[in-house]
């Protein structure tokens, strides 16, 4: 099995978070995949923006959820990164998926509500999912477990997978209870047990956020199912060299 390099945030290392030049560039970089978060507007149309208030990551202030798309889409989401990206901005769902049409990158979506409960988040994204014939590419996240365990309602067969970074001796048992696909783990916790305790009970691991090669190297040698970087070339490379050195 080769490990799967989602691209945490696209190329967020290099460029703005979320946003289409970092989804550009991981494409760009050989990534395999693309891992962002979705929250909705007050318009409930689903955007990709980690943070639930605007300040960190644009020019406004406030919580997403208090404004129109029409009213963030006047933000500048990318000058924060650098002058090179003024005006970039805040993508929506259908901006990424529209763009993934050629490209078939597979697609990694946290849903961001385990602070802030967008009612219908869950229905809104499997929809354009279905709609965009990407939900067979696509695996839905999120730390709040009820809201994943949801997405088995809407019988469209998308993967879900449970997120967490606390460590939790009923972990495995629990995925299989809510029968999650996968459980997307801390670097932290990750071993070598526990990839064998998921395997044997049907379950892959997916690790999150490794940025150096050590790092990337260990989900890679345990046989993880995924690995989320926010320098996708740099893991590309790393893969390689592993790869290589079996030869």
């Amino acid at each position: 099995m080769s490990t799967i390099i989602y691209a945490h945030r696209g190329a967020s290392k290099h460029a703005p978070e979320n946003t289409m030049p970092a989804f550009e560039l991981a494409y760009k970089h050989g990534a395999d995949g693309i891992e962002t978060d979705v929250q909705l507007t007050k318009d409930n149309i689903p955007v990709l923006i980690h943070d639930e208030q605007l300040n960190r990551t644009t020019n406004g202030t406030g919580f997403v959820k208090d404004f129109t798309y029409n009213e963030l889409n006047q933000l500048d989401a990318g000058s924060w990164k650098s002058p090179h990206y003024i005006d970039t901005k805040i993508p929506t769902l259908d901006d990424l998926l529209a763009w993934n049409q050629e490209k078939q990158l597979k697609l990694n979506v946290e849903l961001k509500n385990n602070i802030i409960s967008y009612q219908g988040l869950e229905d809104i994204v499997c929809q354009k999912l279905v709609e965009y014939n990407m939900a067979d590419k696509t695996v839905i996240s999120s730390f709040n477990h009820k809201s994943i365990t949801r997405i088995n309602e809407n019988k469209t067969n998308i993967d879900y997978a449970l997120l967490t970074g606390k460590r939790n001796k009923a972990l495995i048992p629990y995925s299989k209870k809510i029968k999650a696909k996968g459980i997307h783990i801390r670097y932290r916790l990750l071993s070598n047990r526990l990839v064998m305790l998921a395997n044997e009970n049907n379950l892959y691991v997916a690790v999150y956020t490794v940025n150096s090669p050590i790092t990337i190297s260990k989900a890679i040698r345990l046989g993880c199912h995924a690995l989320f970087t926010d320098v996708p070339k740099l893991a590309i490379d790393v893969k390689k060299r592993r790869f290589a050195e079996r030869i």
